[in-house]
C-alpha cells in the first residue's frame, strides 16, 4: 500500500461489544461454552506491535491468550473465534482498514472474516463475521 499506513500499535482495552454471543451462536458454539466465552471475553486486553505492514496482535482474556503474526497481503494460519484452524488472507481496504477472509483448513462452517480499522479519532474497531452475523468491538488505547 502506498503512502500513509495507520499506526495500530499500542495497548488497547475494549469499550463496547455488540453481538458477540450471536456470533458464537452462528458458529455453532453450545450455550454453556458461549456463556463462558462471553464472560471471558468481556475484558480483553489487546497488545498490537506493528512494523510497517507486519503485525503482532496478542489478545489476553481470563481464559486464554491468543497471538497472531501476519503481514498484510500474505496468507497466514490462525484460528477462528471458535478455535478451528483456518487460512487467513489480510488485505487493505481503503487506507485505514484491514480485511481478513478466513478459509477453514478442514470441515464445514459459516464463512468467517474479521476487519480491524483505525478511526480518525484513534479508536480501533474490530469486526468479526460468521455468515451474516456481525460482531463489532470498539477499543481505545490505554
Amino acid at each position: 500500500m502506498d503512502g500513509h499506513i495507520p499506526d495500530f500499535s499500542g495497548h488497547w482495552k475494549m469499550r463496547s461489544s455488540e453481538n458477540f454471543e450471536e456470533l458464537l451462536k452462528a458458529l455453532g458454539v453450545n450455550v454453556m461454552l458461549r456463556k463462558i466465552a462471553v464472560a471471558a471475553a468481556s475484558k480483553p486486553a489487546v497488545e498490537v506491535r506493528q512494523q510497517g505492514e507486519t503485525f503482532y496482535i496478542k489478545t489476553s482474556t481470563s481464559v486464554r491468550t491468543t497471538e497472531i503474526n501476519f503481514t498484510v497481503g500474505e496468507q497466514f494460519t490462525e484460528q477462528t473465534v471458535d478455535g478451528r484452524p483456518c487460512n487467513s488472507f489480510p488485505r487493505w481496504e481503503g487506507t485505514s482498514r484491514i480485511v481478513c477472509e478466513q478459509t477453514l483448513l478442514k470441515g464445514e462452517g459459516p464463512k468467517t472474516a474479521w476487519t480491524r480499522e483505525m478511526t480518525n479519532d484513534g479508536e480501533l474497531i474490530l469486526t468479526m463475521t460468521a455468515d451474516d452475523v456481525v460482531c463489532t468491538r470498539v477499543y481505545v488505547r490505554e
